[in-house]
């Protein structure tokens, strides 16, 4: 086949070749008929043979009438043929015709006069099945309803994938008339609506003949060109009876709607998830300054591109807030979350500072009204009510910020600052479903924050009363030197009831005690204190340790059912040695030169406050230059590990002892404490002098 044939075996035209036949024809199996004027017939086609039963040779020669019609029609269907010899006139219609097994077939007939070069007239019968034409015509004519009545838009694209038909449907989905479109290709066409998607699909379909279904594709159409549309398209590839591929075939719906509730929908999931994931997230910790990190933490980039936590500082400072006056605010910055732009974290202002807000900053309109400020198109006028400086403004226009949003964070009917949201990379604008968003997650997040303001100013006031109530030693007393240390539980845990003091007594001795408040707060703050107070009155007396501990028993069991545990010893220079007695606290190491650390063995007895056990006093050596080493379970107590493994690692870290004691103290906090732990570290360490 030439190239040219070849392009016309795709149904292209080409004037050099031939173009490929309609399987049409074949469809209706046409049968071809031509009598003489006599009536005889003189060419017999092998559709005839098909139609009628007759083969060539019992059908030439033969006379027309007698062999195919009934003898009832004879008359008229020889009247017919002489009308068309005679007249030259046509006759089209259906006959009832004789077929050679006897039965009668109702045929439809095309007859027409012939002329040869010699000027004898010959009558041209064409003929075919009527129930096959008619099957044929209701194809038709059902197609051509269905295609110009469809709501569904139906198109036609020849082998180039130019447009060949279309319906009305079509026409008002895209509004592009089908005068407009005819000949031209999808991106001529809708160059607005994924043309090259299109056409890309289109061209799988022609090459493969595998239909695509419903190929989902969002532009703009002429119909309505300042809005996205949601076209759903079909493409199937057409051929014809004979295979020949004659182009493609379209179907379209437009789902925009559709489209659109799932946008909502799919809107509406992720708010419900922002805000579950909120919940999880926010408030995990007492901490102000984590509380307010993980609401920007959680906006970003679900919500805004960029977020800042800013609070008021009366607020911070414990003070009722009064943002309804008319001047400016104090804000101090909390917490601050860029998605990837440099620009928008050096506007903003520094974390952890206390900045003066003007009154026509939008954040101070935000906080002084109690209500949501939205700039959903932000312009440069907006940028500098936004930004803290005009420097500031300038790096906002640089980093791409079109859309503002700022929600006041409101808790127990005070404001306590706002959420301040901006758009760079999303190229949404805020709108009134995020305004709503917002303010839902700056509403669960202002909770969190207010208790987390409260919590610090309790532990604030827990750990001065504390600190205040801790001991300030020297560091040589008697015949000991001394270091120590506390340090609190973590920012996010209650002040406990640690304490240790260092007591001078008569004749060069030392009273050392540690104990351990069960509970934390301001009461178990107080309950040290008392205890505290009532232990060194107590050693003033010279008490056997074992009497001391049950005279601050008989205390503690009168201060609210406070429990406490407690070590108390007593060290003599002169006969170099310490009398201890434990209520229910963990054991002293004492470190001895040339001698491995150890834990000293000491009855343990029973924590102050539960009373009705005795306490016993036991004797250990102390010489010059051995060490006590006291501590409360903060110092050594883990989730993770077993009590004893930590103990072992105590000992261990007590390997020199020629080791300063204040290096001490420091060493052993930083290799023991745990960065999880939720409990007070009182620490006490006291090295035996030569007696002066």
């Amino acid at each position: 086949m030439t190239a040219a044939g070849a392009r016309s075996a795709q149904g292209g035209e080409h004037p050099l070749g031939p173009v490929q036949p309609s399987g049409l024809l074949d469809v209706l199996r046409v049968a071809s008929v031509v009598l003489d004027a006599r009536g005889r017939i003189v060419l017999w086609s092998p559709q005839a043979e098909e139609l009628f039963g007759y083969s060539a040779q019992e059908a030439l020669g033969q006379y027309a009438g007698r062999l195919m019609v009934h003898e009832e029609n004879l008359g008229l269907v020889i009247k017919l043929f002489t009308d068309v010899l005679r007249t030259g006139k046509g006759w089209a219609g259906a006959f009832p015709v004789r077929h050679k097994d006897g039965s009668t077939r109702m045929v439809e007939f095309r007859n027409m006069r012939l002329l040869d070069d010699r000027g004898d007239v010959y009558a041209l019968g064409l003929a075919a099945d009527q129930s096959t034409v008619q099957r044929l015509e209701r194809d038709v004519a059902l197609s051509a309803r269905m295609v110009s009545q469809s709501p569904i838009g139906l198109a036609v694209l020849d082998t180039r994938l130019r447009f060949v038909s279309v319906n009305p449907a079509l026409e008002r989905i895209d509004g592009v008339p089908s005068e407009q479109r005819l000949g031209r290709t999808l991106s001529e066409v809708l160059p607005r609506l994924a043309p090259g998607e299109l056409e890309s699909a289109a061209r799988r379909v022609l090459e493969s003949g595998e239909p695509l279904v419903d190929v989902f594709v969002v532009g703009r159409t002429r119909a309505a060109p300042d809005e996205d549309r949601a076209l759903s398209v079909s493409l199937y590839r057409l051929e014809d009876a004979n295979g020949t591929v004659l182009g493609v075939a379209a179907s379209v719906v437009d789902v925009t709607e559709q489209h659109r509730a799932g946008l909502e929908a799919e809107a509406a999931r992720r708010r419900l998830a922002l805000l579950a994931d909120a919940s999880a997230r926010i408030g995990t910790t007492l901490d102000l300054d984590r509380t307010a990190q993980e609401l920007a933490d959680v906006v970003v980039p679900e919500l805004a591109d960029v977020a800042a936590v800013d609070l008021l500082e009366e607020v911070v400072a414990g003070r009722d807030s009064s943002p309804g006056r008319q001047d400016g605010v104090l804000i101090r910055a909390f917490a601050l979350r860029a998605d990837g732009s440099a620009e928008a974290l050096a506007a903003a202002d520094p974390t952890g500072e206390i900045a003066h807000y003007p009154p026509e900053r939008l954040v101070t309109q935000c906080v002084r009204t109690g209500r949501p400020v939205l700039v959903a198109k932000a312009r440069d006028e907006d940028l500098f009510r936004i930004a803290r400086s005009p420097e500031a403004a300038g790096l906002l226009r640089r980093a791409g910020v079109h859309s503002y949003l700022a929600v006041p964070l409101i808790a127990r009917g005070e404001v306590l600052g706002a959420l301040d949201l901006k758009r760079t990379r999303d190229p949404r604008p805020f709108d009134e479903d995020d305004v709503l968003l917002a303010r839902e997650l700056a509403a669960r997040a202002a909770v969190q924050i207010d208790n987390a303001r409260w919590y610090q100013h309790a532990r604030d006031t827990a750990l001065t009363l504390q600190r205040s109530l801790l001991p300030r030693h020297p560091s040589v007393t008697g015949g000991l030197q001394v270091a120590s240390r506390y340090q609190p539980a973590g920012a996010t845990v209650e002040v406990g009831g640690d304490w240790f003091d260092v007591i001078p007594l008569q004749d060069d001795k030392t009273a050392l005690v540690v104990g351990d408040v069960m509970g934390s707060g301001i009461d178990a703050a107080a309950t040290m204190g008392r205890l505290r107070t009532a232990t060194k009155a107590l050693a003033s007396l010279d008490l056997n340790p074992a009497r001391l501990l049950e005279h601050l028993d008989r205390i503690t069991d009168g201060l609210d059912q406070s429990i406490a545990t407690c070590l108390y010893a007593v060290h003599d220079p002169d006969r170099r040695q310490c009398r201890i007695a434990n209520a229910g606290h963990l054991p002293p190491a004492r470190v001895r030169r040339g001698r491995t650390p150890e834990l000293l063995e000491l009855p343990t007895g029973v924590p102050l406050g539960v009373g009705g056990v005795a306490f016993t006093t036991t004797t250990v050596g102390l010489e010059p230059g051995d060490q006590l080493v006291l501590y409360t379970d903060g110092l050594v107590e883990t989730r993770r590990d077993p009590l004893d493994e930590r103990l072992k690692l105590l000992l261990t870290l007590l390997d020199d002892p020629e080791c300063p004691l204040e290096d001490l103290c420091d060493r052993l906090l930083c290799a023991l404490r745990h960065p999880d732990n939720h409990d007070d570290v009182a620490l006490l360490v006291a090295r035996a002098q030569v007696p002066a």
